[in-house]
C-alpha cells in the first residue's frame, strides 16, 4: 500500500521563526512602556551621561545624586540589550528561513529578509538617539522623536510578522472592494496623526522626564483639544470601516481585528479624558502610553487582513 502524497513545502516561515518575530514585536512595545515609566518618574537623567551611567562607571554608583532615579533609567538601558539579543535572533532566524526555502526549491523572499533587519537597525539607531537625548538634556523634540521612531520600528516588525505568515511575495489578492481598502489605510494614516499629536501633548505637559527640563512653549490644553478632535475623526473612520467590513462580507479575522481596535480605542478614550480632568496622574499616563502602542499595533494588522498573497 503506497503512502499518501506529502504536501508541498510551504513558503511561509515556520512557527518557531514567527515566534521570534513576534517576540521582537512584544519587546519593542515593552521598551516604549518602560520609557514612559522613566519619563513620568522624572528619571530621564538618572544616568546623566552616555554611554556610561555616570562619569567613570557604566553602572549606577552609590555616590550619585540621582537617588533611585538612576536605577529606573539604568534598567531601561539594560532592556536595550534584551532587544539587541532579540534583533540578532530575528536576523539569524531570517537567514535560517532563507536557507530552508532554498533547499526546498522555493522562490527567495528578499522582502522578508530585509524586514528581518528592521529590529536590529532600529535598536541600534534608538540606542544612539537615546544617548543624544541624554546629552541634549532631554530636549522635548528629541524625546518625542525617540518615541516616534519606536512607532516606526513597531510598524516594520508588524510587517515582518504579517509577511512571514504569507506563502510568498506574489501579487496580493484583495478580498474586499477598493474603497474598503482605502478606508483601512486612511485609518492607519489618521492613527499616525493621533500618535504624533499625542507626543506633542506630552511634550507640552508636565511629564518632561526630569524636574528641570525645558518644555515646548505651547498651551497643553489647546494641543490636547486638537488631539481629541483627531481622535474623534479616528473613531468615525473606524465605525465606518466596521460597517463596510460587515456589508462587504470581509474576512472574519479582519472584522475581529476592527472590533478589537474599537474596544481598545474606547478604553483609551476613557483613560485619556480621565487623566486630562484629574491632572495627568502618573499611573494613568503610563497606561495611556500602553494603550496608544496597542492601538498602533492593532490598526497596522487590519489592512493586511484584507488580502491574501500567493
Amino acid at each position: 500500500m503506497s503512502a499518501p502524497p506529502s504536501s508541498p513545502p510551504s513558503g511561509r516561515s515556520t512557527r518557531v521563526i514567527r515566534g521570534i518575530y513576534i517576540a521582537n514585536l512584544v519587546g519593542q512595545a515593552g521598551i516604549v512602556l518602560t520609557g514612559a515609566v522613566v519619563r513620568i518618574t522624572s528619571s530621564g537623567l538618572g544616568c546623566p551621561t552616555w554611554p556610561e551611567c555616570v562619569d567613570g562607571s557604566i553602572t549606577p554608583t552609590s555616590g550619585q545624586a540621582e537617588a533611585w532615579h538612576k536605577y529606573i533609567e539604568f534598567g531601561n538601558r539594560l532592556l536595550t540589550f534584551v532587544l539587541l539579543a532579540l534583533a540578532l535572533a530575528a536576523l539569524v532566524a531570517g537567514l535560517i528561513d532563507r536557507r530552508r526555502r532554498a533547499r526546498a526549491d522555493l522562490p527567495p523572499r528578499p522582502a522578508l529578509m530585509a524586514l528581518a533587519l528592521v529590529p536590529l537597525a532600529g535598536t541600534v539607531g534608538q540606542a544612539i538617539l537615546g544617548g543624544i537625548t541624554v546629552l541634549t538634556g532631554l530636549h522635548p523634540l528629541i524625546v518625542g522623536a525617540h518615541f516616534l521612531i519606536s512607532m516606526a520600528i513597531i510598524a516594520g516588525v508588524v510587517a515582518l510578522v504579517v509577511r512571514s505568515a504569507d506563502d510568498g511575495d506574489g501579487k496580493p489578492t484583495w478580498l474586499t472592494p477598493r474603497p474598503v481598502r482605502v478606508l483601512a489605510w486612511l485609518l492607519v494614516a489618521v492613527t499616525a496623526v493621533v500618535v504624533v499629536l499625542g507626543v506633542l501633548v506630552t511634550s507640552s505637559g508636565p511629564h518632561s522626564g526630569d524636574e528641570d527640563v525645558q518644555r515646548l512653549g505651547w498651551d497643553p490644553r489647546t494641543v490636547a483639544w486638537l488631539h481629541a478632535d483627531v481622535v474623534l475623526l479616528f473613531l468615525g473612520l473606524l465605525i465606518g470601516l466596521l460597517v463596510a467590513l460587515s456589508l462587504t462580507k470581509a474576512p472574519a479575522h479582519a472584522r475581529r481585528r476592527a472590533w478589537l481596535l474599537l474596544a481598545v480605542a474606547g478604553l483609551q478614550g476613557i483613560i485619556g479624558y480621565t487623566q486630562y480632568f484629574t491632572g495627568l496622574p502618573e499611573v494613568l499616563v503610563t497606561v495611556h502610553v500602553l494603550g496608544a502602542t496597542l492601538v498602533w499595533i492593532i490598526v497596522l494588522f487590519i489592512p493586511p487582513s484584507l488580502r491574501t498573497r500567493a
